[in-house]
């Protein structure tokens, strides 16, 4: 496998960047190719301004268009365009971060909305077959890695903080799936705030298990949009098993 890690934490010795660095040597004495994106090593900006798309910026920025011409012009900002071949390269992504706020942190959802350009990642083509389980990222497999500070029934179907994957859908769903990414089941680490050295142990080497398991373990099956079950951008009705609602209607 070919596998880019995104890290989004700014302290090296933390717990989501040990975790990156473990996955390196994990993956690498497997025998696959490994990159990384160290976001704030990179001092990597998270916000859209005019420079990221060169001369295809206009006044006013149009964000969509701009960006579209300007990946296709050649004129996207260096970093965006690096980024953008190291998706090109991976077979496997790795989004490696804590969830604060119930998302992602700034710096990484920056890093999609920056690298995520009109007419590379979404906008190529026309009709329903370019999105949601097809586009640039068909075939390649993607995996977020949680770090999570509290406990598992703080986020199960009870727990006052809503369930994990219900707040991860966004992610899954709409940043991975709609451009074509095959998602895996997140591994996610519960309790970050109370890791002993112990516990560290049994996180890293369930860490290495899912890790070489990346090429092998099924994605979830979230609804293909050119599969037959939406009309119109809408679940047919009946297609669902019975009982289900919410955002469990979109998985198979």
């Amino acid at each position: 496998m070919k596998v880019l890690i995104v890290n989004a934490h700014p302290e090296p010795a933390s717990l989501t960047s040990s975790l990156k660095d473990l996955a390196v040597t994990f993956l690498e004495r497997a025998g696959h190719e490994v990159r990384v994106s160290d976001l704030h090593a990179m001092d990597w900006r998270a916000a859209i301004e005019a420079e990221d798309f060169g001369t295809s910026a206009n006044s006013p920025l149009a964000i969509v268009t701009d960006s579209g011409d300007a990946y296709e012009g050649g004129t996207l900002a260096p970093e965006i365009a690096a980024e953008q071949a190291k998706l090109d390269w991976a077979d496997t992504v790795i989004l490696n971060f804590p969830l604060w706020w119930f998302h992602l942190p700034a710096i990484m959802k920056g890093w999609v909305d920056r690298v995520f350009t009109f007419k590379y990642a979404y906008g190529r083509g026309e009709g329903n077959s370019i999105r949601y389980g097809a586009g640039v990222f068909a075939g390649k497999r993607a995996m977020l890695s949680v770090m999570v500070g509290g406990g598992p029934h703080h986020y199960s179907e009870r727990g006052i903080n809503g369930e994990l994957m219900d707040l991860l859908f966004p992610i899954h769903h709409g940043i991975l799936y709609f451009p074509g990414f095959d998602v895996l089941p997140p591994f996610v680490v519960h309790d970050t705030v109370r890791m002993t050295d112990e516990r560290f142990a049994e996180v890293a080497a369930d860490w290495e298990k899912r890790l070489l398991e990346l090429d092998t373990i099924a994605p979830i099956p979230f609804r293909p949009q050119a599969g037959g079950d939406y009309e119109r951008h809408e679940l047919k009705e009946g297609v669902e098993r019975e009982g289900t609602r919410g955002l469990r209607l979109h998985v198979a």
